[in-house]
C-alpha cells in the first residue's frame, strides 16, 4: 500500500528538532511510507522516507501555500491512502485526491475545519477519523446528535530502545515543555515547600519552551528561573529525546502536573516505561493512560502535589510498586501493538472510502 503521511506545518522531521507528532510518526512508519512536511536542516528522522515539500512560486499566505504544496505532492505520488496529522481542513482538501485517514493528537474543537459539531460530522462522513485517546474522541463527538465514527489509535513507546535499568537517584524530574499549561511552576512551588524536609533529594526541570536547542527565552521562563533557583530546582534547558529517556531511567519520581487537559500524555507513558514512579494531573487523557500505575494530583489544588511527592519520597516500597505497575502498563502501548493497529486502521480507511464496513 502506498501511504503518504502529511505532517502539520510546524512539525520538523529532523533529529534534534522533532516534536511529539514527528517522533511518533517516525516510530510507527513502515519502510515504504512517504512522509512530507517542511524542509529541514540536519538529518531526517529514520521512519519512512521523508520528502520535503516544494514551495510554490507565488507569494501566498503560509497556510494556503502549505495546503497547495501537499495537494501537489499527493497528486504526484498517487498514494492509495493519505494520512493527515492534526489538520482537519487539510484532510478535507486532500480527500479529493485519495482516501484519507485523519489522526487527531489534540482537542479538535479549536482546529480549523472541526470547530463546530456540524463541521466535525461533515468531516467524519468524508474521512476516517482516528484519535489518540478516548478523551480526544469524546471531544470530537461533542454536540453531535448521532455520534460520529472515531477510531482510537493510541500513541506508543518503543520498549526496545529504552535505557537499561539502573539504580535510582533520589531525584524528582519534570521533563517537557516549560510552559504554564504544563504546570511546571506548580512543581517549583511544591518543591519550595518540601525541599527542607528532604535534603537528600534533588529536583530537576528538563526542557524549554519549544523542542530544539534554539528554543526562545519567554517571559514565563524569565519569571520561572529565579523561582526555581530559590527553590533549589535545577533547570537544564532543552535536551534530546534520548537524554530525556536516560533521565527518566535514573530519576526515582517523574511528575506530569499539566493544567492543560493532555490529549494523551506521552511523557507519562515514557516515564512509566522507564520504571519511574509517576505523578500525573487528573485532567484530559492522563488518568486513562496511567490507570492504577500512578498517583493523581491536581497542580493547583492546595497541597495536592506536595502530598503526592511526600508520599512517594517517604515510601520506597510504593515507588517500587508503581515502577513495576508502570512498566506493565506501558507494555500495553508497545510499538508492536501500535503497528498492528496501524495496519488495521489503514485497511479500515480504504474500506471506509469505498463505503464498505471496516474489516
Amino acid at each position: 500500500m502506498r501511504v503518504l503521511t502529511v505532517l502539520p506545518p510546524r512539525e520538523l522531521y529532523a533529529e534534534g528538532h522533532a516534536g511529539a507528532i514527528s517522533l511518533l510518526v517516525s516510530r510507527v512508519a513502515l519502510c515504504d511510507d512517504r512522509v512530507i512536511g517542511r524542509a529541514v536542516s540536519g538529518v531526517p528522522l529514520p521512519g519512512g522516507k521523508f520528502v520535503p515539500l516544494k514551495r510554490g512560486i507565488w507569494p501566498l499566505p503560509q497556510r494556503l501555500s502549505y495546503a497547495l504544496s501537499c495537494v501537489r505532492a499527493a497528486r504526484h505520488f498517487r498514494p492509495d491512502l493519505i494520512e493527515v496529522h492534526n489538520r482537519p481542513d487539510l484532510a478535507m482538501a486532500l480527500s479529493r485526491v485519495a482516501p484519507v485517514r485523519l489522526i487527531l493528537h489534540n482537542d479538535p474543537r479549536s482546529m480549523r475545519g472541526a470547530k463546530t459539531a456540524k463541521e466535525r460530522s461533515r468531516l467524519a462522513a468524508k474521512v476516517l477519523v482516528c484519535a489518540v485517546s478516548r478523551w480526544v474522541a469524546t471531544c470530537f463527538a461533542e454536540g453531535s446528535d448521532i455520534p460520529p465514527r472515531v477510531e482510537i489509535q493510541p500513541n506508543c513507546v518503543d520498549l526496545s530502545v529504552l535505557p537499561a535499568e539502573r539504580p535510582r537517584k533520589k531525584q524528582v524530574l519534570f521533563a517537557g515543555r516549560v510552559v504554564a499549561d504544563k504546570g511546571v511552576d506548580a512543581f517549583v512551588s511544591a518543591w519550595a515547600s518540601l525541599r527542607h524536609q528532604y535534603p537528600d533529594w534533588t529536583a530537576v526541570i528538563m526542557g524549554a519552551d519549544r523542542f530544539g536547542p534554539d528554543s526562545p527565552e519567554t517571559p514565563f521562563l524569565t519569571r520561572l528561573r529565579p523561582q526555581a533557583a530559590q527553590a533549589d530546582v535545577l533547570m537544564t534547558g532543552y535536551r534530546s529525546h534520548p537524554d530525556v529517556l536516560e533521565a527518566m531511567t535514573e530519576a526515582a519520581i517523574v511528575v506530569v502536573p499539566s493544567r492543560w487537559p493532555e490529549p494523551f500524555g506521552m511523557t507519562a507513558l515514557e516515564a512509566m516505561a522507564c520504571g519511574a514512579a509517576v505523578i500525573v494531573s487528573p485532567f484530559g487523557a492522563l488518568p486513562d493512560v496511567v490507570g492504577d500505575a500512578a498517583l493523581l494530583a491536581a497542580p493547583d489544588a492546595s497541597g495536592a502535589l506536595e502530598a503526592a511527592l511526600g508520599q512517594l519520597m517517604d515510601n520506597p516500597a510504593l515507588r517500587a510498586e508503581l515502577g513495576r505497575k508502570g512498566r506493565e502498563r506501558a507494555a500495553l502501548f508497545s510499538l508492536e501493538a501500535a503497528r498492528a493497529r496501524l495496519v488495521a486502521l489503514r485497511q479500515a480507511a480504504i474500506a471506509f472510502s469505498r463505503g464498505l464496513a471496516a474489516p
